[in-house]
């Protein structure tokens, strides 16, 4: 582990620090201390996986310019398991909670990144079919799953089931914006009045609300503002995001994340749900638990 730390960042740590991480990737995670006192931030790939996903992120680190990128500070790929260096980011602030101010700095990164010009080769995002899967054709197909969640009865996804889906059929993902589409507290950094976004392993081209629509539900389930307040007239995004979370959350955890990933999915999906049947005009939840 040390010899790859040291080929990504060209000179020898004196400390490695593990660093947990409340994310999805299982890549290890070190804070990196050398000789001259400076410190690094390194992820290390564990796996075919976790490889793939630092190549994409490196991609972006290496060719996109904003002031919500963290500066890159190095990089070694032996073909196998690739290593990334970033800034030490461990001074700046990790929401939640999210301070005054916090939330406008996020969406002015994401109006800076948007206007981008994107990377050639970039996957579109409706291209990219587990993201953009029809969450709540899924429902239809086992609702067993959702409903064990206890957000509302059989009878109410019976009568709103067939909405639901139409709706997310509806969802835009075209555009020509560059996307993060992995926007949460855990992959923000706040730091001198700037929101500092990491993890680009998910960076694709698309319609700049969906960017924005995956984002709200996490940020109002940390006690941010309703996801209407930043993104009105967006039913059908909203009902996309909840179908996505309604496929996922009632299911047993992925051998690929932290266990604690389906709680904070529910969490998400009670916001999204509650976003879709206020912009569709449905009827009220009946929860049963």
């Amino acid at each position: 582990m040390e010899e790859r730390v040291a080929a990504a960042l060209g000179r020898q740590p004196v400390r490695l620090v593990p660093v947990a991480g409340r994310g999805y990737t299982q890549a290890a995670r070190l804070l990196v201390e050398l000789e001259d006192g400076s410190r690094a931030f390194v992820k290390l790939a564990r796996d075919e996986l976790t490889a793939g996903w630092l190549r994409a992120e490196h991609r972006v680190y290496a060719h996109v310019r904003g002031s919500f990128l963290p500066r890159l500070l190095g990089w070694h790929d032996d073909g196998e398991r690739p290593a990334l260096a970033l800034e030490d980011l461990s001074h700046g602030h990790w929401p939640p909670p999210w301070p005054e101010g916090s939330v406008d700095a996020v969406c002015r990164a994401l109006e800076e990144l948007h206007a981008v010009r994107p990377l050639p080769g970039l996957p579109r995002l409706a291209q990219i079919e587990w993201l953009v899967s029809r969450g709540w054709s899924e429902v239809a197909a086992d609702p067993d799953p959702f409903l064990s969640l206890g957000l509302c009865s059989e009878a109410w996804l019976g009568r709103n089931l067939s909405a639901l889906r139409e709706a997310e059929e509806r969802a835009p993902f075209d555009g020509e914006a560059l996307l993060h589409m992995d926007v949460r507290s855990d992959n923000v950094c706040l730091k001198d009045g700037c929101a500092l976004l990491v993890d680009w392993n998910l960076a694709c081209v698309g319609n700049p609300d969906a960017d924005l629509a995956a984002w709200l539900p996490s940020l109002r389930a940390e006690g941010g503002p309703e996801p209407w307040e930043l993104l009105p007239g967006q039913g059908e995004l909203a009902a996309w995001v909840a179908g996505y979370f309604a496929a996922r959350a009632g299911l047993p955890p992925p051998a690929t994340a932290d266990p604690s990933v389906r709680a904070l999915q529910r969490a998400q999906l009670e916001v999204a749900l509650s976003w879709a049947v206020r912009e569709l005009g449905l009827p009220p939840l009946d929860s049963r638990r």
